[in-house]
This record gives structure tokens, sequence and C-alpha cells, in this order.
């Protein structure tokens, strides 16, 4: 790379940078419409909604589950999940993962998703019912009711379970469970009115989560908070954006209330995993995002529509709730046909609607456009070959040859630019001091032999998005996580864990920790390949005339190197087989146009000019020599 396509790449870094900063300031995410309006019944009296008493209020909350002593369970036991329903409130409170653990070390904890009041960081989702006029939240099943199990033992897929409850008033409340082998849960409740008069009630379901993860990422690559959807307009808010909405009386919280007409969905996510409640689409709902201060628990609603049940007469309401890891597969089948997971592991059918937008869950960021086609590439060539890291390997292939056409016209631009050289010398030779004329002529000379000096710019600038794409595409998509490549590269989405400080291995300590100062400093093999790649591609070229621009392209390849040492060790891989791949393309290229790149000559002069200006500035600068004046 020469010094006018080294220009070019820091030039059109930093408008990239300019440019997403001006789109995301005239442009701004739409902020979700707030409506502080009840939701209203068919005789327009208002429904008591859900409520979480904001700091400061003394209105109990009915819907508070309490950390009271352990009821009975009913065990949930799929392929995927593991875990048990909580009698009291039919709570979904104790939830881990069978395929996904802490750490790399096959020994530790499976993924806990869902965990108790009264745990640290409890973490559950339960369903119930607001009461209309002339009930109280005394007649209505709440999150300390003590549920039945009517039918079933074990929740697993294909064998639901049944829980009842019963008021005394003549109300009796049955809740149907099901599950299928991946992380959806189908939830049916009803009520049987046997009370000789019409009663109107309004089904929601809640998550609730006490104070922020722990675990919490804390920076903007990947999206962690509320996450959700309505009428096509997706949500995501940060937990610090949730403890800033206004207090909105009605709700006795700070909140953010939407109506949604026909379709949404509305819950948490964590960097992998995700909870949300999921209505029935193509229905209206309202969806509702509180925080109680003074407990610092969060929430998210949906709350249904308000339905009259006549005397002798049974209601129903059916929702989903989503509880597990964001798989992209899954995640798409969801969205596009539920009833593919059922059929491909040979369970009943289901009747559930596709989930719009549900893909969206996953954080595919500003250029999404990209990031999804580049997931799905990766995916489809990781089921080819079975290997993550010789998957990224190859879809670095495939993204240098579709901007193929471009290169070439970039280098070979490039080997034009050299053939011109020493015309251009005498360009600059004639011009002396005068730069308005040097850059007419120049123009004219490029015209003539029809040379274009920006086409280098243009692979640089598609290059960028692509890197950003790929860098949020590895850290943020599950399928990456704990994915080996081989050797000591245990996971790909970690940065490398080699080092310098014990030899690679050799010594018998431990690397530095990633994130560390020390690991950024005693860095690992592929940081050293990376800068190896980069300076072997700068070699190229010979150095730049300017000697700020020699300093600044010698120092380039060690400053990155040392830079993406704390980067996951994916995205080095893609780095280092581009450069790679760009070093093979433009030596071809150039050898094709008879300008054959002298690798070790340019390292020879770039050694040869660093010891001169060595010698110069070292050596004291000669006195200039008094003018002779002329005799009378």
């Amino acid at each position: 790379m020469d010094g006018q396509n080294n220009k070019n790449l820091i030039l059109a870094m930093v408008l990239s940078m300019l440019v997403i900063t001006v789109w995301m300031f005239l442009f701004p995410p739409p902020e979700p419409a707030q409506d502080p309006n009840a939701p209203t019944t068919a005789e327009g009296q208002a429904a008591l909604p859900p409520a979480v008493p904001s700091e400061g209020t003394t209105a109990p909350d009915p819907t508070a589950a309490e950390a009271l002593p352990e009821a009975e369970r009913l065990a949930i036991d799929t392929p995927a999940l593991a875990g048990s329903i909580n009698m009291r409130g039919g709570r979904f409170d104790d939830l881990r993962l069978k395929r996904y653990r802490e750490t790399l070390d096959p020994a530790s904890p499976e993924v806990t998703l869902l965990s108790a009041v009264g745990s640290e960081d409890a973490f559950y989702a339960l369903y119930g019912w607001a009461p209309g006029p002339g009930l109280t939240y005394d007649d209505v099943p709440g999150p300390n009711s003590e549920w039945k199990i009517a039918a079933g033992a074990t929740l697993r897929p294909g064998e639901p379970v049944t829980l009842r409850w019963e008021n005394g008033k003549g109300l009796v409340f049955t809740r149907e469970v099901a599950v299928d082998d991946k992380f959806m849960f189908t939830i049916t409740d009803s009520v049987q009115n046997g009370s000789g008069a019409p009663v109107s009630l309004q089904p929601y379901g809640l998550i609730r989560r006490h104070g922020i993860p722990k675990d919490l990422q804390k920076i903007f690559v990947v999206h962690e908070g509320v996450i959700g959807r309505a009428d096509g307009q997706l949500t995501e808010v940060d937990y610090t954006d949730v403890n800033e909405l206004p207090v909105i009386e009605r709700e006795q919280a700070a909140a953010e209330v939407t109506e949604a007409a026909q379709d949404g969905w509305l819950g948490f996510t964590d960097h992998y995993w995700m909870a949300v409640q999921v209505p029935e689409q193509g229905k209206p709902h309202t969806q509702v995002v509180k925080h109680a201060a003074a407990q610092d628990i969060y929430q998210t609603e949906i709350r249904q529509p308000v339905m009259t049940v006549a005397a002798g007469e049974t209601g129903a309401s059916t929702s989903r709730f989503f509880a597990g890891a964001k798989e992209w597969a899954t995640i798409r089948a969801y969205e596009n046909d539920p009833g593919a997971l059922d059929r491909l592991f040979g369970a009943e059918k289901t009747e559930a609607a596709p989930i719009p937008g549900f893909i969206d869950s996953i954080d595919w960021g500003w250029f999404y456009f990209l990031t999804k086609p580049i997931f799905a590439v990766l995916h489809w060539l990781h089921g080819l070959i079975g290997n993550m890291g010789w998957a990224i390997i190859a879809l670095t292939f495939v993204l240098k040859l579709i901007v193929l056409p471009l290169a070439y016209k970039s280098y070979v631009s490039m080997a034009r630019m050299k053939e011109l050289q020493p015309e251009m010398e005498a360009l600059k030779e004639r011009a002396g001091d005068d730069r308005q004329k040097l850059q007419k002529e120049m123009m004219q000379l490029y015209k003539e032999k029809k040379v274009n000096p920006a086409a280098g710019c243009l692979p640089i600038l598609i290059q960028i998005p692509i890197f950003f794409s790929l860098y949020k595409v590895i850290f943020v998509t599950l399928e990456l996580r704990h994915a080996p490549f081989f050797g000591w590269l245990k996971d790909l989405s970690a940065p490398d864990p080699s080092s310098i400080y014990n030899l690679f291995g050799l010594l018998p300590w431990d690397a530095p920790a990633a994130g560390t100062l020390t690991h950024l400093i005693f860095i690992g093999v592929l940081p050293i390949l990376l800068g190896i790649t980069m300076w072997l591609q700068q070699k190229l070229n010979p150095a730049p005339a300017d000697p700020v621009q020699q300093q600044v392209f010698a120092w380039m390849p060690w400053v990155f190197m040392f830079m993406l040492g704390g980067f996951a060790s994916g995205l080095v891989v893609y780095w280092i087989t581009n450069n790679i791949i760009t070093f093979s393309q433009q030596y071809l290229i150039m050898w094709s146009h008879g300008k054959r790149p002298d690798i070790f000559g340019n390292i020879r002069a770039a050694r040869v000019a660093k010891a001169e200006a060595k010698v110069a500035a070292n050596s004291p600068s000669k006195p200039t020599a008094p003018a002779k004046k002329g005799k009378k």
C-alpha cells in the first residue's frame, strides 16, 4: 500500500465516522410513543392495570411477588431447558439452559436465565388477570396465589400441564402450559364464570428483573435491556434510559406505555440470552415498560384486551413466552414458521402464528443491511465446514471475491500511477513552488493517461463497513460464543489467550487475563501475525518521500498489532486472512502490469532512509557563509 493509498485509508476512516455521527445526529432512532391513558372495557370503565408503585407512593402493589416460604414446584424438563414452575403465583422463576455453560470448562454450571424472588439478580415472569368493575385483586389469581396441579407431573414437549385456582365466589381459573423442544412456552389462561353475573377482566403477563444484571457488558456494541416491537417499530431501551422515564400517575411508576394494534412482543435481552412475552398476533395489546426506583425493579408488561365473560361462560387468552438462547436459526424459525421447529423434532404441529420482526431481537446494529447477510453466509459456511474459524476464513474469501472488481481497478490504477512517477517528478521540477500550476498539469496528465488517482479509495471505503459489520457479528451472535478454531484458540469471541509473557505457554505460569493492561502489552500469536502481514503489505510499495508519512506508516502495523490484541480472536483471524489475500491480489496485479514489487528492495531502502535520517538529525548543521560584498 503506497503513501497515497494509506492517506486514502486514513481519510476514509475519518469520513466514515463523520458520516455516522452526522447521520445519528440528524436522524436519531425514533422514540416509542407514550400513551398514559389506561385501557378501558367495552362499557368504557377502566380496568385496573398491574402496577409497581414508584418511590414515595404508599399504594400497595397487587402484583408484588413476595419471597415467601418455598411452595410446591412443577418440573420443566426439555432437551434445551431445565427448571420448574413455582405454584405460588404460577411463576416462571427457575430456568437453566442445558446446552450452555458459564465458562469453557465443561464442568462449569449451566447458564441460569430465570431465578426466584429473594435470590441474587431475581428475574422471573408471571401471568394474571386484572379485575374489572365489581372485582378486586382478591377475586383473581395473583403472584402469591397458591395454584394446584390439575393435570401433568412434568412439563415436557408434547406433554402440557394444567394448573387450577378458585376464588371461592364462583370463578374458576385454569392455566395450561405447553413447551416446545427449544425455548418457547405457550400459556393459555381461562376463566369459567359460575358467579351468576357477568365479569370483566384483563389478562396480562409481566417480566420482572430486580436490579441491573451484574454481568452487564456496558458497551455500545451490544444492546442489553428492554427489547420489543410494536406494529413494526423496534424498541431498544437501555437500563439507564428506563431509569429516566417520566412518572405516569396512572401507572404509579416511571413508565412508558405503547398501544399496539396488530403485532408485537416485549421483554428483556442480555448479551446472548433473552426473555420476552408474545401476545396473540393480529390483535391489539398494550405494552408497558416500568421502573420502581424504591425497589430497583425493572418491569415489562403485555396487557391484552379486556374481556367480559357472561355468567356460565368461559373466557380464554393465549400468549407465548420465549426464555432462552438467542440462536439465530431458532429465532428465525419463530419469525417465519413456528411450526417448522415442531415438525423438525417430531412434535405435534403448532398453530402459533409467526412472530414478525423476531430476528431483530439480535442486535444487528447500524449496518444491519450488512450484518444480517454476512452472518447468514457465515452460518451457512459453518454448517458446511463444521469449524467456525475456517468458516471465518472462507467468509473472508467470499467478501474479497465480491469486491474483487473494485479491488482490481484500484490496484491497476496504483500500478499505472507508478508508471507515471517519472513524469510526475518532472512536473514538480518544472512547476517549482507554483502549487496551482502543478495541480493543473497533474490533472491534465491523469486525463491524458486515463488514470484515476482516487481509484484506490473506493475499495477501502467498502472494507470499513464490512469490518465494522463483521466485528458486530463476531461480538454479538451466540454462535461465536465459545466457538473453537484449533489448538489454543478455544473461543473465537474472546481475545487470543496466548501471550509473550509466558512464551506462548512454554513457561510454567499463566498468561495475563484478557482485558488487563498486561494482556494488551504482552500480546499473543494472532496480533503478532496481524502486525507482520500489515507490514509485508506495506512493503509492496516504496516508502513515501515525505519523512512524516514514512514515520506514520512505519509505525502503523505495530500500533494496530497492539490495538487489536484485545479484540475477539475471530476478528483478528479475518483481518490476517484479508491482509494475506490483499497482498496476493496486489502482488499479482502489479506483476501482470510489468511492475513486479521489489519487497526486499523496499525493505532495504526503508532501512537506508531511516539510517540517513538519523545521521542527518545527529549531524551539526553547517553555518551559512556570509555573502561577499562586491567592489565599488
